[in-house]
């Protein structure tokens, strides 16, 4: 937070802001700053992203991405906000580990709190639309830096696996799209962006060593580490026309899924909130792969809860 508060006074000198630091978990902090500001546009970005640390510590990952995205989104309710952004990934899609099925929880919630008010079954008028895409390159946790550092150190650069692959952006660009996504937005939909061709982490890797002045596998290692809890080798392709619907974009489109009923969604981010905060995880975890059967857990401890069913 310091930091971007000293790049928006360098960059943007004449710019107006005010950092307010809280937690979406606290209930008094969020309506503290709705009812000081009356914010007009929320973007939602507050969440836990990192996935082998959500697979050790799922409920702190329900506390944040499910319970702190319902507070913000029945806020914005509260003080009349004229349009929630919430920004998701593309882990939500077919998730295989904790982190991207609660980011599809919080999808569904918000969705189904838009479908209500659009339904005239829930008070209130704020539009609510949400976002999916990968990687962003030298985001907090990216690759990018993480390389670069191991480079400096002399190696080796750790790779997961040789074959593993994922969509990248750049942060201009995710911010460029997410802006336009919300200005494209009539409510209730969940846009997708074209991310591209995937790439090889391992290619990347390469790359970097190479613009470094080095020699893979000479100067600088490549080493193998296996693949951590909740990974998988492959990202879903967000944008295909099988499962989203065009827009006038041509890097946007809107996602197609399934819609749940408003109480049902209430219900299982009451009752998610309740046993996380309990720490009671198996009890949690069923209901979460229940509200979402395409929930399969991969290199997970989690796994054993898919052969119950």
């Amino acid at each position: 937070m310091h930091n971007i508060r000293l790049e928006l006074e360098e960059r943007f000198p004449k710019l107006n802001f005010i950092p307010v630091i809280g937690d979406v978990r606290l209930l008094p902090r969020l309506d503290y700053a709705f009812r000081k500001w009356r914010p007009q546009v929320v973007f939602h970005a507050a969440a836990y992203k990192h996935v082998p640390l959500m697979e050790e510590n799922p409920c702190e990952a329900v506390l944040v991405n499910v319970v702190g995205s319902r507070n913000v989104a029945d806020k914005c309710i509260e003080y009349d906000v004229e349009k929630m952004v919430m920004v998701s990934t593309d882990k939500a899609v077919n998730p295989t580990n904790i982190m991207g099925c609660t980011k599809r929880l919080a999808e569904i919630y918000v969705q189904a709190l838009g479908l209500a008010i659009e339904q005239g079954k829930h008070n209130g008028r704020t539009k609510f639309v949400t976002t999916r895409f990968g990687n962003v390159l030298g985001s907090n946790g990216s690759v990018i830096p993480r390389f670069r550092e191991q480079i400096a150190k002399g190696g080796p650069i750790t790779v997961t696996h040789p074959e593993i692959t994922r969509f990248f952006m750049t942060i201009p660009e995710a911010c460029r799209l997410v802006m336009e996504a919300a200005t494209m937005s009539t409510g209730n939909q969940i846009f997708v962006f074209d991310m591209g061709a995937s790439v090889k982490i391992a290619y990347l890797a390469k790359r970097m060593i190479e613009l470094a002045g080095l020699v893979p596998g000479k100067d600088i290692e490549i080493a193998y580490t296996g693949l951590r809890p909740g990974e998988k080798l492959y990202e879903e392709v967000l944008s295909s026309t099988e499962n989203t619907i065009p827009t006038d974009h041509n890097r946007i489109r809107i996602a197609k899924v399934r819609e749940y009923d408003y109480n049902d969604a209430l219900k299982v981010a009451n009752d998610l909130e309740k046993l996380s905060r309990t720490v009671e995880i198996p009890d949690m975890v069923r209901l979460m792969k229940k509200t979402v059967p395409e929930f399969i857990s991969k290199n997970s401890q989690f796994e054993v809860f898919d052969k119950e069913s």
